[in-house]
């Protein structure tokens, strides 16, 4: 149901934008979410006379009255799909899932549907209190198709705007943890480093991010931190750790690939080492092998603080079966 909601200016908060003084006031919505609705008409001022407010940078004046109305949260666009899910937490305010291969987070032109947003629709039901003022599950990070692990997602406007700045941040306040294991081709020359460049959309192949030096529109800034965990001389190949400063698209993949020891089964970024399966000795070929066409990249830990309860809160996840067969045998 719609609701409204009524607040009195003190001398206090006198002189502060329409929008920051409602935020402040009305807990649970998001500034960005009250900036819509005073755009669209749902703020009135209650003196003599109402007089509607659709400017979020009004200032306020003492004693002033002023009411929002917030209406009720709309169905969301994309439909609920009865698809199982690996739960690993869930409260009223955020839910953590595993992830398997194969499953695309958010719809999009090409996979319209059976993504893990329908299928949390379906899963969390009338939970989702609204987000934007839609009943959707707020994705604050995301992981490619065929990359696996833990996932957190958001339940309300709190907790979406609470977690969307933790990710923004990307650990630089000490709130968010996350860490990524992969399988590359190739043992690094040292045991840890810090990859540093530009990512922007390939020319050559849209579907591909490339690597640049310089910046430029079109351009981000993209930092990666990696260590090794275990090594095989033998079979030449590698687990390596890595923790991100920044959060571009595809951003593991191509930094590993750029310091030529690119995730193994990655059907973008390392097609052209397909050929050192046939290098591999004994069992490491048949574990290989069973990774099929998808990256051996799993987010294996997360950990954040609570938006609502400030609890800090980590996971740990184990990889698939097929990158755990490999990783024994490394």
């Amino acid at each position: 149901m719609e609701k409204t909601i009524s607040h009195k200016v003190t001398n206090e908060d006198s002189g502060k934008r329409i929008d920051q003084f409602i935020a402040q006031k009305a807990d649970g919505i998001s500034r960005t979410r009250i900036k819509n609705l005073i755009l669209e008409g749902s703020l009135h001022l209650l003196n003599k006379t109402i007089e509607t407010i659709s400017d979020p940078s009004y200032k306020v004046k003492e004693d002033d009255v002023y009411q929002l109305l917030i209406p009720e949260a709309r169905d969301p666009i994309p439909k609920g799909e009865d698809i199982p899910l690996n739960i690993v937490f869930e409260d009223n305010d955020l839910i953590v899932i595993n992830k398997p291969k194969g499953l695309v987070v958010h719809p999009a032109p090409g996979n319209p549907n059976k993504t893990l947003v329908n299928a949390l629709i379906k899963h969390c039901g009338s939970s989702l209190s609204g987000i934007g003022g839609e009943k959707r599950p707020g994705i604050v990070h995301r992981l490619d198709k065929d990359t696996s692990g833990l996932i957190v997602v958001a339940k309300n406007d709190k907790s979406h705007n609470g977690l969307s700045e933790q990710f923004k941040n990307h650990g630089r306040d000490g709130k968010l943890v996350r860490s990524y294991q992969a399988i590359v081709w190739g043992v690094p020359k040292f045991s840890s480093g810090t990859i540093q460049t530009f990512l922007g959309r390939s020319s050559k192949n849209r579907k591909k991010i490339a690597v640049f030096n310089a910046e430029k529109p079109g351009r981000r800034i993209a930092i990666t931190h990696w260590k090794i965990i275990k090594k095989d001389i033998t079979n030449n190949i590698s687990l390596i750790e890595c923790k991100l400063e920044t959060g571009r698209t595809h951003q593991i993949r191509v930094h590993l690939d750029d310091i030529s020891h690119p995730i193994i089964g990655d059907p973008l970024y390392g097609q052209g080492y397909k050929t050192r399966i046939s290098k591999l000795t004994g069992k490491m070929i048949n574990a290989v092998e069973s990774l099929g066409n998808k990256q051996a990249l799993h987010a294996n830990s997360l950990g954040f603080e609570h938006p609502a309860t400030k609890e800090i809160l980590v996971f740990q996840l184990d990889p698939p079966k097929e990158m755990l067969n490999v990783i024994k045998l490394i």
